[in-house]
């Protein structure tokens, strides 16, 4: 039998590994680029500020080594060998005082508060920082700054400056450098924690309502915390992109319940003509009367499905590389001509009220099309109320930036309410669905708009309905 693991190993693993994904997160890797290179910078800047301070030290040194040998170049120049000599001893024992030494040319030593010094840098004159030993110390040698002359006779004078203030102030900018940058770096990891700790927090709430979308919960929303920032803007656009995806959903829901209902009586009617003409037909004219009824059930069904192809295409955008600079005003004038003889027929008069040179960039046989589906809407729906059909206007204006295409009728209209709904596809205020078409009218119009950039908006005519096509301006 395999052993149980330990439970203090149980309880570790999940903190491993979220150690783990807080490491692999851009935010917690980005905390770590900007630290090295802040790191870099305050490496850079403190190395500054140590090299200056020994630079200045040492300036200083030299300054002072120089002003010694001054005074001991005067007194050499007044009393000669013995007064340097006298002078050197004297300040040699003064507390604090500079390094002296004064030798024979064979390096015997002749006064001075120097014990050693390498032979070598007595016997070349200049500056240069040794090694030597003090006369009251036995401990190792020490470090420091001298200057060597030669004097009449081969003598030799050194005169120098302990460096010992200038190490014990680089040890404690370099612990200050040391401290400094660990301090930088032990922040800098944990503000890169705590960054990416909130960060993660909010990606794995997304990630939990996502998962919750994708089980089903179409209403579920990507948390907004207010602050504006990218993490934001992302859920704000999700959350459009989801309220839209729902509302296409909805729709594909409405227009499958709505094709079923819409399909099913023609499909239904088309089988049993079929079924009675070919069971009950006792003659050549009773079949062909039966195959032309089932033709024009056949063809109302093809109408319906070019419809929706037709929708599918302008709202997928695929017609919207034949646009041209059209004339709105001389397209109208086309449709409403074609239309006349059949509003005569059935008691309708079309006027049209054209302003010349409106020019739009359009597809011409859409907006056709659109301005036929509301000529067919207004001659189905546009008689009044006592039932007497009544007037059908066009006009064609500009304004505003805008080219303007309105159809009005004298019917009853379409209440406030529903004026939204009925763009839908399928969608009919005729509960009845007694009355001829699909309910796809609208909802055609309203796509070629959406594919010309144009605004549709339905109105009250009081009475009858105004429905206003408004395009951007060529």
């Amino acid at each position: 039998m395999t052993p149980a693991l330990p439970a203090e190993s149980a309880q570790q693993e999940p903190l491993r590994a979220r150690f783990l994904k807080l490491f692999r997160t851009t935010a917690f890797k980005l905390s770590l680029a900007y630290l090295a290179v802040f790191a870099l910078c305050a490496f850079l800047a403190l190395g500054y500020v140590a090299w200056n301070a020994r630079a200045v030290l040492d300036d200083q040194i030299v300054s002072t080594i120089d002003a010694e040998i001054n005074g001991l170049s005067e007194q050499y120049n007044t009393g000669g060998l013995r007064r340097l000599i006298s002078v050197v001893e004297r300040r040699s024992r003064e507390p604090g005082a500079s390094l002296y030494l004064v030798t024979t040319a064979n390096g015997e030593h002749v006064v001075g508060n120097v014990a050693s010094v390498p032979a070598s840098i007595l016997a070349k004159p200049g500056q240069s920082e040794v090694s030597y030993g003090r006369n009251d110390s036995t401990t190792d040698s020490h470090q420091a700054i001298v200057q060597v002359f030669t004097l009449p006779g081969g003598f030799r004078l050194l005169v120098g400056r302990d460096t010992e203030e200038r190490d014990r102030l680089r040890a404690v900018i370099a612990r200050a450098f040391a401290s400094s940058l660990g301090a930088v770096i032990l922040l800098g990891i944990i503000g890169g924690y705590l960054a990416a700790s909130r960060v993660l927090a909010r990606v794995d709430a997304m990630t939990e309502t996502t998962r919750a979308i994708m089980a089903g919960d179409l209403d579920g929303r990507l948390a907004v915390s207010g602050a504006g920032d990218e993490l934001d803007r992302l859920a704000t656009n999700l959350n459009r992109m989801l309220e839209r995806i729902g509302e296409l959903m909805r729709g594909m829901r409405d227009v499958s319940d709505n094709i079923a209902h819409d399909l099913k009586t023609p499909l239904t009617r088309l089988r049993n003509r079929a079924d009675e003409a070919l069971r009950g037909a006792k003659s050549e004219d009773e079949l062909r009367a039966a195959l032309d009824a089932v033709i024009e059930e056949g063809d109302g069904l093809i109408r319906i499905f070019n419809a929706l192809l037709m929708i599918a295409r302008l709202e997928a955008g695929s017609a919207s590389e034949i646009m041209a600079p059209i004339d709105l005003g001389a397209t109208a004038r086309g449709v409403a001509e074609l239309y006349e003889a059949l509003a005569e027929d059935e008691g309708f008069t079309v006027a049209i009220d054209a302003e010349e040179g409106v020019i739009i960039e359009a597809n011409r046989e859409l907006i056709g099309q659109a301005l036929a589906n509301l000529l067919d809407n207004a001659l189905k729906y546009g008689k009044s109320a006592e039932g007497a059909p009544g007037r059908i206007a066009i006009t064609v204006r500009r304004g505003d930036g805008v080219a303007r295409l309105d159809v009005a009728d004298g019917g009853l209209g379409i209440p406030p309410e529903a004026r939204d709904r009925v763009l839908g596809r399928f969608v009919r205020l005729e509960e009845s669905r007694s009355a001829p078409g699909f309910g796809l009218g609208l909802s055609l119009v309203n796509a070629v708009m959406r594919l010309h950039r144009g605004r549709l908006t339905l109105a009250d005519n009081e009475p009858g309905l105004r429905v206003s096509l408004a395009f951007p301006s060529a």
